[in-house]
Formats: C-alpha cells, sequence, structure tokens
C-alpha cells in the first residue's frame, strides 16, 4: 500500500467526524479520495455570480483555480496522450488533447460526475451559463493540485476520467468539423464571417492546392491550406477557434467592428447619428469586467467549443 492511498484511507475513517461531511464524501465520490485541504475545494465551486469578497473587500471566486487547472489539464492531458500514441504525429496529438479538453467535454463530464449540483452561484447565473460545470471541473483540477500536486492530478484523470467516462481511442478518432462550429458561435454572437480565397496552385506533384482565410467583421482570421476548399477552409476554422480562445484582444476586435458596423447602420437607416452612436455604445459596453454583447467577453470566450 502507497503512502497516497494509506493517507486516503485514514481520512476515509475519519470522515463521519468531519465538519463539512457531506462535502467530503460528495468530493470523494467526484474525485477519487478525501480531500486534505477542503477550503480549495469550496473555493473551485464558487462561482462569481455569489458575489462573495474576502476581509480586504476583494472578489472571491473560483477563476484564479479555474485559470490554474487550465494549465494543469494541457499538461496532464498533453503526457497522457503522448505516451497513450507512441509513434503518432504531433498534429493527431495535439488534436486528441484538444478534444479531451474542449469546452463540450468538460462540460458533459460536470453533469455526469454531479459537480454542476455542488456549484455555489445565483439560480440566474446557473441557468444562463452553459459553461459554468466545465469551468468548475477546470478549478476543482487547479485544487486537486494545490491540494495534493501534480500526481493526483494525473491519477484522477487516469483512473477517474479516462478508466470510467471516456474512452480515449474513440474521442481521438472521432471527427470534429471546426467549421461548422466556427459558424455556430458566430451565429450564436451576431458576427458576420466569410472565408476568402486567398491563392490556389499545384504542389511538386502537380496536386491543387486551396488557402483560404477567415474574415469576421472583415478581421482576418487564419488561414488554412489544404487539397481542396474544404480541408483549407477546416484549417483555417479550427486555427481561427484557437485564436479566439486564446488571444482576448482578438475578440476584442471583432467585437469592435461588430460595434461599429451596427453604428453605421443605424445611422443610414434614418435613426441619426446620435442613435447610430448610442447603439454602438451598448454594444461594445466594454466595462471593467470586459463585457460585450453577448454578456461578456469572457463568456463569448466559454462559448467556444
Amino acid at each position: 500500500m502507497n503512502v497516497f492511498v494509506f493517507r486516503d484511507l485514514i481520512e476515509t475513517i475519519r470522515l463521519p467526524f468531519r465538519k463539512d461531511k457531506e462535502l467530503y464524501l460528495s468530493l470523494r465520490n467526484i474525485i477519487g479520495f478525501v480531500p486534505r485541504d477542503i477550503s480549495h475545494y469550496k473555493m473551485a465551486l464558487m462561482h462569481k455570480s455569489v458575489m462573495h469578497r474576502n476581509k480586504k473587500g476583494k472578489p472571491v471566486n473560483n477563476e484564479r483555480l479555474e485559470f490554474l487547472g487550465d494549465a494543469i489539464l494541457d499538461a496532464a492531458v498533453g503526457d497522457i496522450v503522448y505516451h497513450h500514441f507512441p509513434g503518432k504525429r504531433e498534429g493527431f496529438l495535439t488534436n486528441t488533447r484538444s478534444k479531451l479538453v474542449s469546452r463540450e467535454t468538460l462540460n458533459r463530464l460536470a453533469v455526469e460526475m454531479g459537480i454542476n449540483k455542488l456549484i455555489l452561484s445565483s439560480g440566474h447565473s446557473m441557468s444562463h451559463n452553459s459553461y459554468m460545470g466545465g469551468n468548475a471541473f477546470e478549478a476543482l483540477v487547479g485544487a486537486i493540485y494545490l491540494d495534493c500536486g501534480y500526481d493526483a492530478c494525473m491519477r484522477f484523470l487516469n483512473k477517474r476520467i479516462l478508466s470510467q467516462m471516456i474512452n480515449i481511442d474513440k474521442v481521438a478518432y472521432k471527427e470534429v468539423n471546426f467549421k461548422s462550429k466556427l459558424i455556430e458561435w458566430t451565429q450564436r454572437n451576431k458576427v458576420k464571417m466569410e472565408f476568402r480565397e486567398i491563392s490556389t496552385g499545384r504542389d511538386q506533384s502537380g496536386s491543387p492546392t486551396f488557402t483560404y482565410q477567415v474574415f469576421m467583421e472583415g478581421v482576418a482570421g487564419c488561414e488554412g491550406q489544404g487539397f481542396s476548399k474544404k480541408e483549407s477552409q477546416q484549417k483555417a476554422s479550427k486555427d481561427t477557434l484557437n485564436k479566439l480562445k486564446r488571444e482576448p484582444q482578438f475578440i476584442d476586435a471583432v467585437f469592435a467592428a461588430k460595434g461599429s458596423r451596427l453604428a453605421v447602420s443605424d445611422a443610414g437607416c434614418g435613426g441619426g447619428a446620435c442613435a447610430g452612436l448610442a447603439r454602438y455604445l451598448r454594444e461594445l459596453r466594454v466595462h471593467r469586467d470586459g463585457w460585450h454583447p453577448s454578456g461578456c467577453r469572457r463568456e463569448a470566450r466559454d462559448g467556444l467549443p
């Protein structure tokens, strides 16, 4: 019996005498062991809508743990995928990791594992933010890291997630339509998008090649090259989705361009410059917490697959 298992056995014996024994028991069922420092997990389950503040008046929620958990997930899942698929190329490994840590996958896990039921939030936020569970899952991984270290995170992912809830081979070879995902996001956020043909040509063997680039509200996204229009647009869509996730300034530029378009549209339709400007300002709504027309920059990013 290793040290971790022995320690968990001792903590399990002490469980009936814990102050928050119901929370301890729920977490044990989710993560597979009894937490040592429950405060990390309470923080991981506290959504910002609760508006809780510490003694210094600063907001207290799970966003910092979500940031940490996201980084740990990328590293740990990358480690797992690397060893599970020996000989596979970097592109395959990257795609597989992206599928395993996608918002859609994490949201589903949060529901199936019961994490959603433990989140502290306002009822309004829970009903209007379908990505709260996935965010809490990331925060929970951050809590496990702070509580028990990287090895515990790997144990949780290997024994609890990949052994019981996800078939890594099935996920790896599942086709993802990145173009459809990007179109869904633009429609949900009422953003205009187009694919522009940048160039066509032939490779050294004479096969035709196509290069397309994504433009959203006139803002240049990523390019993709392939042996068909479909393949090049898929690659451009995939890279643009990643750009939206990783570069907040890119989302800012897209929504700013959208706001400008709406302002001009209102002014040109008889609404007057004042009405157009008012709508433009409403559309941007850039406050201290980064609001956007879809709710806020953060929610627009969370809406990405």
